[in-house]
């Protein structure tokens, strides 16, 4: 027995020490691939740090043809943007040597992580790489986006009669709108006119007083009395548009040495044009009281409503804050004999 036992145990040993021989191989080579990327990165930091440095100079060169700089401000420009750049790939080189070092004096498990705090792992086989984020700023951004919002008065203006007259409340009738927008500058320097299009979500609601109520009776919608006094009565329309307006107005231009802003905050604005879309739903609400109970009434049918929605629209304002007003040059009701057509007027934000 004492022989088969020194046997197994010279086996165990040989199988270890085979296994820590070839373990050791493994590392000494991912140590070594490792190192030859680095080597390989380090000729590429020149290349790259140059490409950079033409893209500057180009810029250089535009401002230069635009007027905004002086030939001896260009070349002083230059050769700050050179001196940056040579400082770069000296120091970027710096940098992979002495990653290249750290891999030399440890094995695979010392990890260096992208705060420069050390950490060591027996669990998993660590890969030790620099990452560079030398990507210049956008030099122009002619296109913006943005949020907007808009709530204000809602009504309709009907063949022959006054907004007095009207069948609908001033007070209780409301629009909502809120949407995503792109603002993008036309001219090439200056700021001055830019087009505003987006997509929004529009809900009109009319509150309609005197106990009345609409009633679809086939191809006409008309205004009926309600056999029970009503203690709400609205109606409301939800449609989806494209908002496309031409904007006009100052915006203060601000030169850094390597990109051009145009703000618009605190500055007056107006924008002129319209809108076009399908209505998506419309629905009718009644509140009422039926034998001492209180009742509420959701009624959902076209109303022989417009299925496609158009109209124009404007505002007026400075920044972020303006006055807001649209109108639907589509007929509320199609094909009736009292022609309406949905007006709004309130306030806007561009969010």
């Amino acid at each position: 027995m004492n022989t088969i036992t020194k046997i197994i145990v010279l086996a165990c040993l040989c199988l270890i020490m085979g296994k820590a021989q070839a373990q050791d191989s493994i590392q000494t080579t991912n140590n070594q691939q490792r190192i030859e990327r680095l080597q390989h990165q380090k000729d590429k930091v020149s290349d790259e740090e140059k490409a950079l440095l033409k893209i500057e100079v180009e810029r250089i060169n535009k401002r230069l043809e635009d007027g905004e700089i002086t030939q001896g401000q260009a070349e002083d420009l230059k050769l700050e943007k050179a001196k940056r750049r040579a400082l770069n790939i000296e120091n970027r080189i710096i940098i992979i040597d002495n990653e290249i070092a750290l891999l030399q004096r440890n094995d695979e498990f010392y990890k260096l992580k992208d705060d420069n705090q050390i950490s060591i792992d027996f669990n998993s086989v660590s890969h030790l790489s620099i990452k560079t984020k030398n990507k210049l700023p956008k030099y122009d951004i002619r296109t913006h986006n943005s949020w907007f919002s808009a709530i204000g008065f809602n009504n309709t203006l009907i063949d022959g009669q006054s907004l007095d007259d009207s069948p609908y409340k001033i007070g209780g009738s409301g629009f909502v709108e809120l949407g995503w927008l792109w603002n993008t500058r036309l001219l090439e320097n200056s700021n001055f006119v830019r087009v505003n299009y987006g997509l929004s979500l529009q809900w009109n609601k009319l509150s309609i007083k005197d106990n009345l109520y609409l009633v679809d009776n086939g191809n006409e919608t008309t205004l009926e009395e309600f056999p029970l006094n009503l203690k709400k009565s609205k109606f409301r329309t939800t449609s989806l548009v494209i908002p496309l307006h031409i904007e006009f107005g100052p915006s203060k231009k601000e030169t850094y040495d390597d990109r051009i802003r145009y703000y618009t905050a605190n500055q007056f604005k107006i924008g002129i044009g319209g809108f076009a879309g399908v209505n998506l739903n419309t629905q009718q609400k009644l509140k009422y009281k039926e034998n001492g109970k209180n009742q509420k009434d959701k009624l959902k049918s076209d109303y022989n409503t417009s299925n496609f929605v158009y109209g124009l629209s404007g505002y007026i304002g400075v920044g972020d804050f303006s006055v807001y007003a649209k109108y639907n040059l589509n007929q509320l009701f199609k094909d009736q004999a009292v022609v309406q057509h949905n007006i709004s007027l309130g306030l806007r934000w561009d969010l």
